[in-house]
């Protein structure tokens, strides 16, 4: 009697571990998940089961998601006709979502491969096996939520309590024995920018001194306007814990006084641009040094109060010495003309000569820089110049204007164009951080 013949049919073992602990062990849970799958196998030999070559494992990933290398590989293998079954030590180890797992699903029935569990026996084709497998995933994926809930109410509890729960410590701390320490260099330079944020208002002037200074970040990056304002609003400073935007007392000394946090807030719930009209007083000669008149004498700033309100001017040095009548143009209300140069200023930054300029100027200390690069940063300052401090928008004044000639018929503003070159490879440089 002729024995009927048996087809082969290859199996593929998958494994799965979802932490990376006892994963450097030389006989580990993977191991035991194959060793277990290769028995199991072997068991079936008489019914043609044979083991293939290529191992499929995933250490240290979660049941919760597909992006997987091994079961990436598993997959192929299967969509090329190389594996007839799928064997796996606990349903769970291919996937904890039934979502995910219906998808699995499909691949393996329109490939015609049949999915086996070691220790929960059960065939897919039948429509027995595949209620019980969904109920099977259905408690394995409770589990993973349950799991989660769990660890995020941990997570909450510890907060609450003020503890450190990981992560990136802020500048100006160290984590010792899993708490927050202060570091006495980094603190002090936390507390120079407290203080000089309350001197001069504007985290923009802040980032350049703090460039100036050589102050960087933990990793060695420019510390930048937005790293300033994350910065000042980290109630780590003043000890306390922050949990879903509530705090609670931490467990960590503080680095800032209530009362000097207490102000910069203060200072930091005004809008930059109120912030900037109220400090104007404060830098009110934006020209000062820039202006001669038309006798070739320079003009100074002054300013009179009447009823209260503020009136600036810039006087001919002319009137100051020899009385009025010596200048033709012996005033000029400050407002007025300030707002005359920053107009041409501004239209400076969008005419095609002067970026051409700029960008020849820029190119020959800089050979990578491109004319498109000079034309984004110098395009770049026009919309934000309003968003400036008073002492920034000065600055950049005397950094792009040499000087500025009034005379009965206008203004001529004769322009540095060494400044614009500079001005240009600094706004690159910001362009450069961002990116």
């Amino acid at each position: 009697m002729t024995k009927p013949i048996v087809r082969k049919l290859r199996c593929a073992v998958y494994t799965r571990k979802s932490s990376e602990e006892g994963l450097e062990q030389e006989f580990n849970s993977l191991h035991a998940q194959r060793e277990a799958c290769e028995s199991y196998i072997a068991s079936q030999r008489s019914e043609g089961w044979v083991l293939v070559r290529d191992q499929f494992d995933d250490g240290g990933i979660s049941g919760g998601t597909l992006e997987r290398a091994g079961l990436k590989r598993l997959l192929e293998d299967i969509e090329d006709g190389l594996v007839d079954v799928v064997v796996v030590y606990k349903i769970d180890r291919l996937s904890r979502s039934l979502a995910d797992f219906a998808k699995l699903v499909e691949v393996f029935d329109r490939n015609g491969v049949t999915f086996v569990s070691v220790t929960q026996s059960f065939n897919t084709t039948t429509s027995m096996g595949r209620l019980t497998l969904n109920i099977l995933l259905s408690f394995a994926q409770f589990e993973r939520e349950v799991t989660a809930e769990r660890i995020r109410d941990k997570v909450a509890a510890s907060r609450k309590k003020g503890m450190w729960m990981g992560g990136v410590p802020p500048y100006g701390y160290r984590v010792e024995n899993r708490k927050l320490v202060i570091d006495e260099e980094a603190a002090a330079h936390v507390r120079w920018i407290f203080a000089r944020f309350l001197e001069i208002g504007s985290c923009t002037e802040l980032a350049r001194e703090l460039g100036t200074r050589g102050i960087r970040t933990p990793r060695g990056n420019r510390i930048d306007k937005k790293y300033l304002y994350r910065l000042l609003n980290n109630r780590a400073y003043i000890g306390e814990a922050v949990h879903k935007g509530d705090s609670y007392p931490g467990e960590h000394d503080a680095i800032i006084d209530r009362a000097v946090w207490d102000k910069v807030h203060a200072i930091l719930t005004e809008s930059p641009r109120k912030r900037a009209a109220r400090t104007r007083a404060d830098t009110p000669a934006l020209l000062k040094g820039l202006l001669y008149g038309p006798d070739g004498a320079a003009f100074s700033p002054t300013h009179t109060r009447k009823g209260g309100k503020l009136y600036r001017y810039y006087v001919s040095q002319s009137v100051l010495k020899h009385g009025a009548g010596s200048c033709p143009v012996g005033r000029v209300p400050a407002g007025e003309i300030e707002t005359a140069v920053i107009d041409q200023l501004r239209a400076v930054f969008r005419q095609p000569e002067i970026v051409a300029g700029t960008w020849k100027a820029a190119r020959s200390q800089d050979g990578e820089i491109t004319e498109a690069d000079a034309r984004d940063a110098l395009t770049r300052l026009d919309p934000l110049w309003d968003e400036l401090f008073p002492a920034e928008q000065a600055r950049i004044a005397t950094l792009l204007v040499e000087r500025i000639d009034i005379g009965t018929d206008g203004l001529n503003v004769r322009l540095r164009i060494d400044g614009l070159t500079g001005l240009a490879r600094e706004m690159m440089a910001d362009l450069g951080e961002v990116a």
